[in-house]
């Protein structure tokens, strides 16, 4: 989905207030609106805009992310489900004062939307029973959010967690994907809201947390960590143990290696796709004393005097 500026959309400023972002919205989607402009392909892909745009600006949460993560980075991480979830199509087509209809928002929208928050009886202010466009049509339920937590090594080799939702406080099981990142979302289908139309269960979303690890950091496919080696390794040679996602590796140190040389781990990484993995880069750093006894101080003296 490409990056759009809601903002630009509608015409109003970042700081515009929910009754700006009203007037605007009610404006342009009179101007735009189907029924006054037909077979106007142009003026419908307007109207589809002003729509999306406005279901997120008006949204509380939607618009709070949409400012936090930017308009790119934004429709990289919602799907046009995500952002008609809960939007009242059928108040809003009522505020607009065009009467009937109703099918226009199935059409474009493909049936996004969410939840009816309806304003007569069953719901629905057109008729036709929970169906807020009529015709009894059967209405996937609402979607679910949960967060899940996930260790460091999880996240880069998968696996499965069993969890608890909140909306129907049902266990279900998520699969892990190998390499998942921090804010990833995943999408269970079926796990959601029951539909009260009679349609399918709507989803669960669950975007996933990645806690921080003591040893490794991650830089894309790649993994990164600090390894304590003695100081006479560094000058005499030897060996260092680097520990790994799956068990320590011994590596050679060769003599006269400096502090901070970075070794590198083929396949220890993050997996990617077609089996591949990043590599583990283990930077060398000295053990030093804290507190050095008599006989360790006498000898870093005589090193000094040799200017080492």
């Amino acid at each position: 989905m490409a990056s759009k500026d809601y903002y630009k959309i509608l015409g109003v400023d970042k700081s515009a207030d929910a009754d700006e972002l009203k007037k605007a919205f009610h404006k342009l989607a009179l101007q735009y609106h189907p029924d006054r402009n037909p077979n106007d392909k142009a003026a419908e892909e307007k109207f589809k805009e002003i729509n999306e745009a406005y279901a997120v600006l008006s949204d509380a949460e939607k618009r709070k992310q949409y400012d936090t993560f930017g308009a790119e980075n934004f429709n990289q991480r919602f799907t046009q489900e995500d952002i008609f979830s809960g939007f009242d199509f059928g108040s809003i087509f009522s505020d607009l004062g065009l009467g009937g209809g109703g099918g226009i928002f199935e059409t474009l929208f493909g049936g996004f939307g969410g939840r009816q928050r309806g304003r007569a009886a069953g719901g629905n202010p057109f008729g036709g029973g929970g169906n807020p466009f009529g015709g009894g049509m059967p209405m996937k339920g609402p979607d679910a959010v949960a967060t899940l937590q996930i260790s460091f090594r999880e996240a880069i080799l998968g696996g499965n967690r069993v969890i608890r939702t909140g909306h129907d406080h049902q266990n279900v099981s998520v699969k892990i994907p190998p390499g998942i990142n921090s804010g990833r979302k995943l999408r269970l289908r079926g796990k959601g809201g029951k539909s009260t139309t009679g349609g399918p269960n709507g989803d669960l979303i669950i975007t996933v947390e990645v806690a921080p690890d003591p040893v490794f950091t991650r830089d894309g496919d790649d993994l990164r960590s600090e390894v304590k080696v003695p100081l006479s390794t560094f000058v005499l040679g030897g060996t260092a143990e680097v520990e790994t996602l799956e068990g320590t590796k011994r590596v050679k140190v060769n003599p006269g290696t400096q502090a901070g040389t970075q070794v590198r781990l083929v396949g220890q990484g993050v997996p990617k796709s077609g089996g591949h993995k990043g590599n583990l880069y283990a930077r060398l750093m000295p053990i030093l004393p804290i507190k050095p006894d008599a006989k360790t101080t006498e000898l870093f003296t005589k090193l000094a005097e040799l200017g080492l």
